[in-house]
């Protein structure tokens, strides 16, 4: 394994939704792990430490509209290659079946098409963002 495939390598687990990657050839092993991510709570939310267990907390709402929801759970990438132009923005017409985003599971690469003719309102993944199923991806209106 050369420098170029290393530093590509670790390119493509930084921008992956790994947490952890260990790669052994011959006597070189590597090592990769990045740290877990940190989830904040506003302090309004925050239990004291002695209050007695609460009742789960309700699902956050999502904003009104029709949505373009993930088909299958990967790693929602908003362009076809990382120095390239996203496929789509807010505010953009597009046409049916127009390539939306990628979704890579499992080393392929899936185009998710616009279901419908459409207008972008918000595009509610990050790019590089592990998509669970159904999670929705943008929000849209007729168009």
């Amino acid at each position: 394994m050369d420098k170029q495939d290393l530093y590509e390598l670790m390119d493509r687990f930084s921008r992956s939704g790994l947490q952890r990657l260990r790669l052994e050839d011959g006597g070189f092993t590597l090592e990769l792990e990045k740290p877990a991510p940190v989830v904040a709570v506003p302090a309004a939310q925050a239990a004291p430490a002695a209050a007695p267990a609460a009742a789960p907390a309700a699902p956050a709402e999502e904003p009104a509209g029709e949505f373009v929801r993930a088909p299958l759970v990967g790693t929602f990438y908003a362009a076809p290659a990382p120095d390239a132009a996203p496929y789509v923005a807010v505010g953009d017409r597009v046409a049916k079946g127009q390539t939306l985003c990628l979704i890579e599971a499992m080393k392929t690469m899936n185009e998710i098409p616009a279901p419908c003719d459409l207008v972008v309102e918000e595009i509610l993944a990050e790019n590089g963002a592990l998509l669970a199923f159904d999670a929705p991806i943008l929000r849209y209106r007729h168009g």
